[in-house]
């Protein structure tokens, strides 16, 4: 079982295997992949990061040229800019990581028609919500609420009593889906496996940004004041001022841990060389989808004009392979709830419901 919850590799031939297409394109001769960023930084151990160690391992496997360009601002403008200069420069197939990219590519996709585009956490829209994906472009979404379930159930078995807090970057639907999904996560745990876990209103926080590492940092140590065990953080930059502080209080031999979100934290949250505040992370196969589609677009298979739901049935979303910080038995009985979600046995609400907000 723990063989199918971690095969992430799975991912690629499941999501290969439903395209279509012809033979590979003589376009895709000497293909320059390019990324634009957001407003985070490449190496934010996150969403960023996440998509560019597919396009990296992309180009490593099928020797293909790579770049990302980090815009001077995070306008659409300033979005659209670098999007032409990576054109210009022969980057003629994109990928562009989260929502703030949507009426910028809805743009793009029309202004660079011999350009292909992989727009990750969003559809492309003129700003009216109503998504127009071109054959040219390709929209990819994950289950967030299902990872953040995982990552709930996870922590609570492990943890068992206490205290947990949620740090939020923007509050946008793939974050408040993380954060829903982890509190029923918890409550899962609690009613069903003998947990007894609180989260408290006060201690849910959507900090606004995604690249403020001093405020993360704050709300953080005021969480770990007020008592709080470990804090589920879907924040990017916000959530590494959180992983600092944890790691801060770990050295000073205090208790604080971090779950972190999209890519495995594990690494980032090391504090003595060898252990980590990272108690696991709830992960979006962010690098999968990115190296999927790049190889799908060499296969001549590229799914323009759709938009992907990338979700625990097929493989792309789940916890890290190896979670030093979980016992086997904890890892056992996720596997086991993993299993329950691929059959839907359990369903996890994309909505809050009666959650804290």
């Amino acid at each position: 079982m723990k063989k199918i919850l971690f095969a992430a590799a799975v991912l690629s031939v499941f999501t290969l295997a439903l395209f279509t297409g012809c033979s590979k394109s003589e376009s895709t001769k000497g293909m320059k992949v390019g990324m634009v960023t957001d407003a985070g930084t490449i190496d934010d151990k996150s969403f960023n990061q996440g998509t560019w160690e597919g396009i990296l391992a992309a180009g490593k496997d099928f020797n293909l040229d790579t770049k990302y360009l980090k815009p001077t601002g995070t306008t659409e403008a300033d979005y659209l800019k670098e999007i032409g200069n990576l054109y210009d420069a022969g980057y003629k197939f994109m990928v562009t990581p989260g929502f703030k990219f949507e009426t910028t590519i809805f743009q793009a996709q029309t202004k660079y028609p011999d350009a292909k585009f992989v727009l990750i956490d969003g559809s492309p829209h003129a700003g009216d919500w109503n998504p127009v994906v071109n054959e040219n472009t390709v929209s990819i979404f994950f289950a967030e609420h299902e990872s953040g379930f995982l990552a709930g159930v996870a922590s609570a078995l492990q943890v068992k009593n206490g205290e947990f807090g949620f740090i939020g970057g923007m509050e946008i639907p793939a974050v408040q889906k993380f954060n829903w999904g982890f509190q029923q996560g918890v409550n899962y745990a609690n009613e069903s496996l003998g947990t007894a876990i609180i989260m408290n209103p006060a201690n849910i926080v959507y900090q606004g940004s995604f690249d403020n590492v001093a405020a993360g940092q704050q709300l953080a140590a005021q969480m770990f004041d007020k008592g709080v065990t470990a804090i589920f953080c879907a924040a990017g930059g916000v959530g590494v001022g959180a992983i600092n502080e944890a790691k801060a209080r770990a050295k000073a031999g205090k208790d604080a841990w971090i779950i972190g979100v999209d890519v495995d934290q594990y690494a980032e949250g090391i504090w003595d060389g060898s252990s980590s505040v990272i108690l696991t992370s709830a992960m979006k196969r962010i690098d999968t989808a990115a190296y999927d589609m790049i190889k799908a677009e060499l296969d001549g298979k590229f799914p323009g004009g759709q938009i992907l739901i990338f979700d625990a049935k097929n493989m792309g979303v789940g916890i890290p392979a190896e979670n030093p910080n979980l016992s086997a038995d904890v890892t056992d009985a996720v596997s086991g709830v993993f299993a329950k979600l691929q059959s839907g046995d359990i369903v996890v609400s994309a909505e809050q419901g009666d959650l804290i907000k």
